[in-house]
């Protein structure tokens, strides 16, 4: 893809929430994990590269004492359907051993990949994991035993981008969050 080409699919797209709506989204997302973390002494996980925006708006937020650590683990690598299996680019180095470990990422869509961080923290021997994404996708295919203890907004099953989310390596930094016509 060219940068030419994600200005046409940013110029064509469907917005889902603005600017605004997700700023006040991850408001209230702070105020309510805020409530349950704050005396946890959390170590806190970004997912690169998703997960950097909402990460780094509840961070912002949050004024109690934790720990930060990041991760890069995906199936995508770019693509715009992930693959079979967890590829790990940089596992974190903060010890989870007897940890809440907070693990922020930016959407939960089929799951593997979430699922998959967590099964790791919770072997690298951490208390608790709680999980929080900016968006929670409608997907109808996502195994029901998977889900999310945290989500600042639900959206259709449709190719998203922005706050984060990427397509094709392109937008992550569009100003709200976009569907892709068609898609």
């Amino acid at each position: 893809m060219t940068p030419e080409e994600a200005r046409l699919v940013l110029d064509q797209a469907d917005c889902l929430y603005t600017r605004d709506a997700v700023e006040q989204a991850i408001d209230r997302l702070a105020e309510e994990t805020a409530a349950a973390l704050s005396h946890s002494d959390p170590l806190v996980l970004g997912v690169m590269n998703g997960g950097v925006v909402l990460l780094g708006g509840l961070l912002t937020r949050w004024s109690f004492p934790l720990q930060i650590d990041y991760l890069h683990a995906t199936r995508y690598r770019g693509a715009t359907s992930g693959g079979e299996h967890l590829h790990w680019l940089a596992r974190p180095q903060t010890s989870m051993r007897d940890r809440t470990v907070v693990v922020v990422d930016d959407i939960l869509d089929g799951g593997v990949t979430l699922d998959g961080i967590c099964g790791f923290c919770r072997e690298q021997g951490a208390r608790q994991v709680t999980s929080i994404v900016l968006v929670n996708k409608a997907n109808p295919a996502r195994d029901p035993a998977i889900t999310v203890d945290y989500a600042a907004l639900e959206a259709p099953n449709r190719y998203l981008f922005g706050y984060g989310m990427d397509y094709h390596d392109y937008l992550r930094n569009a100003p709200g969050i976009f569907a892709v016509r068609g898609r």
